[in-house]
């Protein structure tokens, strides 16, 4: 089973920056890949990015080049950091794991319980 811990949500000001974290426990051979994603209420979770354990990644549009996902494997840590920040990317984001790809879509059978980004205008 494994477990995944999001961590480094906050408030924002637009323009600025964030790092979140995901640590992750037990079943190795299922956190291959991993992603983060988020989501508004009312709205589906959203790929933000994706990467996996040879260090191969992808973003989706609204992020490329604002957002870098990484991955520590000696740490067992994910991380999200983001820059320029706008009011779009306030959102509940989460971080998912598979032994398989998934790529940006939500179809990872493991998640975290979420951090919240809030950014102001």
């Amino acid at each position: 089973q494994v477990q995944l811990v999001e961590t480094g949500g906050g408030s924002v000001q637009a323009g600025g920056s964030l790092r979140l974290s995901c640590a992750a426990s037990g079943g190795t051979g299922y956190r291959s890949y991993m992603g983060w994603f988020r989501q508004v209420p009312g709205k589906e979770r959203e790929g933000v990015a994706a990467i996996d354990n040879w260090g191969v990644t992808i973003y989706a549009n609204s992020v490329k080049g604002r957002f870098t996902i990484s991955n520590d494997n000696a740490k067992n840590t994910l991380y999200l950091q983001m820059k320029s920040l706008t009011p779009e990317d306030s959102a509940m984001y989460y971080c998912a794991a598979d032994r398989i790809s998934c790529q940006l879509l939500p179809e990872y059978p493991y998640w975290g319980q979420g951090t919240q980004v809030t950014v102001s205008s």
